[in-house]
């Protein structure tokens, strides 16, 4: 059985200038199907310096099966690359963020929302299409405020497909742990959706390189409960990232296994404040 995911890969990574114009012109049409006035939701992109990956996040997103109105918009978070070009080939609403960071971004994207609900998107990400209709039913529950799922990692050439199953595997298991006393860590901003209307009465950091989603999602928890999603309905599936950074899969399982380790006794606890750290500081410009 073939992976949801393998037609998008056809864009996914690869030459901006060496890509179908025919394709690009499929995935444009379809993309009509969030012209909407009156939205309920929004899907909100954020993209920096992706070109090579974009197409495909907004291709898997134009396959979305959702019974309510939608819109799409794009942040170009200051994009050096051709981003913003490949958003105009598209003919995408988007907006530029000219200040740095996901938090600037994210903020963006919900001060131009429209829809009552706001589901995040990373542009480097591809979507299952009943992801948007599954994240919706969560945050139609009465007393919820937000929700977030899980999602995979793209399987590279030669890796042994056992050993990223049981990678997953182990990480999934922690996040439900810990999502019992602490599911404000347990959201990442590629999977993280909320209600419009508590969300503008907080607003996301813009003072931190990293962690704004979650950030967020602590705030929010005043207005209703985070929903943890376990269906692989509302699994995406993404690259790397900063599994890059620790050389290998085997480097970064060993690395956040003894992370784990050391915070197993928190999971029992929860947590109303985080003392952030400096190295995670964004200095202002004077």
């Amino acid at each position: 059985m073939k992976p949801w995911y393998k037609p998008y890969l056809e864009l996914y990574e690869q030459d901006f200038n060496a890509m179908s114009r025919d394709l690009i012109q499929q995935v444009k049409v379809r993309l009509k199907i969030f012209e909407h006035e009156n939205p309920i939701v929004s899907l909100v992109v954020i993209a920096y310096n992706e070109q090579e990956r974009v197409l495909s996040c907004l291709w898997s997103l134009s396959h979305q099966i959702c019974e309510v109105p939608m819109e799409l918009i794009v942040i170009n978070n200051n994009s050096k690359d051709k981003t913003e070009e490949a958003l105009k080939m598209l003919d995408v609403v988007y907006f530029n963020e000219p200040q740095q960071g996901p938090g600037y971004a994210r903020q963006c994207g919900l001060e131009k929302a429209k829809g009552k609900y706001v589901i995040c998107i990373d542009a480097d990400t591809m979507y299952p299409a009943h992801y948007v209709s599954t994240h919706l039913k969560a945050l139609k529950r009465q007393g919820v405020s937000c929700a977030c799922s899980l999602w995979s990692f793209l399987p590279r050439p030669g890796q042994s497909r056992i050993s990223l199953v049981l990678y997953e595997g182990l990480r999934d298991f922690y996040l439900r742990m810990q999502f019992i006393k602490r599911p404000e860590l347990c959201v990442r901003g590629m999977v993280f959706s909320f209600c419009k209307e508590f969300a503008q009465k907080e607003g996301f950091r813009t003072d931190i390189k990293r962690g704004e989603d979650g950030s967020l999602a602590l705030a929010l928890k005043k207005y209703g409960r985070i929903v943890f999603i376990g269906s692989r309905k509302a699994r995406a599936i993404t690259g790397y990232g900063t599994l890059k950074a620790d050389g290998s899969l085997f480097n970064s399982f060993i690395y956040r296994l003894k992370k784990a380790f050391k915070s197993v006794p928190s999971l029992f606890f929860g947590k109303s404040a985080y003392q952030d750290e400096q190295s995670n500081m964004i200095r202002k410009s004077k």
